[in-house]
């Protein structure tokens, strides 16, 4: 299709997906912040009267005792409390099927989710699929989540996904490895709890990847063409917190005050995405987490500068921005002077944190498969500049060893 026409299409699909974002009911959402606060979310769902919470996690962090840390308030309730701890990394609908399955069987009327962004995506769906025999599959997209579903609380282990600030989750196909995003309304976490005490064992090498997975998001929902909400401060403040912040917090995972800086870091940058969606970045890192199963962080890391280079005439302006956010240049540097600075701190950052500029996982033959896909989910983001085949192609040459 000439990309003239395509433009057209792109830009009709967003004016459709504004006016229905604009339809949708409002949403409750409260956020508990700081040393503890995972402690006051668990009152904070006792008091709504629940009796029975499913747990959602990964076996990992229930074995670290992580999970029992984070909800100790709840589990010395009078709370009954199930668990499934059967979620992996990229989590499948199967991962769903079984904990709906316990949700269903246990009599759960909430479901608190505690790790990663992928605990969260997991207990979003696994909260809808356990008040509906509908197959999840058919909820890919916008909106199609129309049911009433359990309601969904999160603690985030990590500060990266933003998951536990947006109403979309991510889930893949356990065949074709294909990852489809569900969003909508339900699936926004009623209440959440950015509690750094939990963070502070994180890995160094989870620390960065997930680190540039939340600054992805900021980037992406302040240089996209959709004008809504707060996006632009949200976005601005998360920029901020995580060039101040993903340092230190990578060279020193027990300094607490980098780590808060970086769960408000994420969690602002989901609030951005949670009103504008994300973009290319996303398009491309999603395929090569699908096919090689490169972790998300780690791909969008991959991917961004070259992503930023491949629009930084369309985005110009907000790219510039975003370098004077952070002191970037000289006096009387023009935009795109501006903008490449901000380009070049992104890999500066990325270098300084550890992660490489290539994957050896990679492989030539896969581009047109790739391309072919990662188009098609571009064009259902709200990006500054619509994606060729040509332009794919010279961005997974950059990043092949």
């Amino acid at each position: 299709m000439p990309m003239f026409l395509r433009k057209i299409m792109h830009t009709l699909y967003l004016f459709l997906m504004k006016t229905l974002a604009g339809l949708g009911p409002g949403a409750r959402h409260h956020t508990f912040a700081g040393s503890g606060s995972s402690r006051a979310l668990c009152e904070h769902i006792i008091r709504t009267g629940v009796q029975k919470v499913l747990l959602v996690t990964d076996k990992p962090l229930r074995d670290l005792g992580v999970v029992e840390r984070a909800a100790a308030a709840l589990i010395a309730s009078d709370v009954d409390i199930a668990y499934y701890d059967g979620v992996l990394p990229d989590p499948t609908y199967g991962h769903v099927a079984a904990g709906a399955a316990i949700a269903k069987s246990h009599g759960s009327e909430a479901v608190l989710a505690i790790g990663g962004g992928s605990s969260i995506d997991a207990a979003k769906i696994i909260a809808a699929s356990a008040t509906s025999d509908d197959n999840p599959v058919d909820w890919v997209g916008f909106g199609k989540v129309k049911h009433d579903v359990l309601r969904v609380y999160a603690i985030p282990t990590t500060s990266g996904t933003g998951s536990e600030a947006t109403m979309g989750a991510v889930i893949s196909d356990p065949v074709t490895h294909q990852k489809g995003v569900i969003s909508g309304g339900p699936l926004l976490p009623e209440a959440v709890a950015l509690d750094a005490d939990l963070i502070t064992g994180l890995p160094p090498h989870i620390t960065a990847a997930t680190g540039m997975d939340a600054l992805t998001h900021a980037i992406e929902a302040y240089i996209g063409v959709w004008e809504r909400g707060t996006r632009l401060q949200d976005a601005r403040i998360a920029v901020k917190l995580i060039f101040d912040n993903l340092p230190t917090a990578f060279h020193d995972g027990s300094n607490l005050g980098a780590r808060d800086g970086m769960a408000m870091g994420a969690y602002y940058a989901g609030l951005a995405i949670n009103q504008v969606n994300v973009g290319n970045v996303h398009a491309i890192a999603h395929q090569l987490g699908g096919k090689y199963g490169i972790p998300h962080g780690l791909a969008n890391a991959l991917v961004l500068p070259h992503v930023l280079d491949f629009c930084h005439d369309e985005a110009q302006q907000r790219l510039a921005e975003l370098a004077q956010l952070l002191g970037l240049g000289e006096p009387g540097d023009g935009e795109s002077q501006l903008a490449h600075h901000f380009v070049k701190a992104v890999r500066d950052l990325r270098t300084e944190v550890g992660i490489p500029d290539h994957s050896t996982l990679i492989k030539r033959e896969d581009y047109p498969y790739i391309t072919d896909l990662a188009i098609a989910e571009g064009a259902l983001y709200p990006v500054p500049r619509l994606l060729d085949k040509e332009s794919v192609v010279a961005i997974l040459s950059h990043i092949t060893d």
